[in-house]
């Protein structure tokens, strides 16, 4: 069973970056879901896909996966470009778009 190690990203319905600096191991599926007919429901036997255990860095994460003996996979983060923006910029000289409102 493989698992996944990744920073997880920042939710979208909030702007903050909340839960966005631990890393976090996750497994994969082991077997696929299966549709329960009556109500519509999926299930699994696999009680793995269940746990998530987060942890404050990389290294950690791998320490655990190596002392456990799992198959892991690191998956690096994205870097977020970082955008300055002042309210004093809409009324720069050097705006280029033109006036919005």
């Amino acid at each position: 069973m493989t698992a996944r190690i990744f920073k997880a990203a920042k939710n979208a319905m909030q702007a903050g970056l909340a839960k966005t600096k631990e890393w976090q191991l996750d497994y994969e599926p082991a077997q696929a879901r299966v549709i329960e007919p009556l109500m519509g429901w999926t299930s699994s036997g696999d009680m793995k896909q269940q746990l998530s255990l987060h942890f404050h860095s990389k290294e950690e994460a791998i320490a655990y996966c190596e002392r456990e003996g799992i198959a892991y996979q690191v998956i690096e983060p994205k870097v977020r470009a970082p955008r300055v923006i002042a309210y004093a910029d809409n009324f720069a000289f050097r705006r280029t778009e033109p006036w919005s409102h």
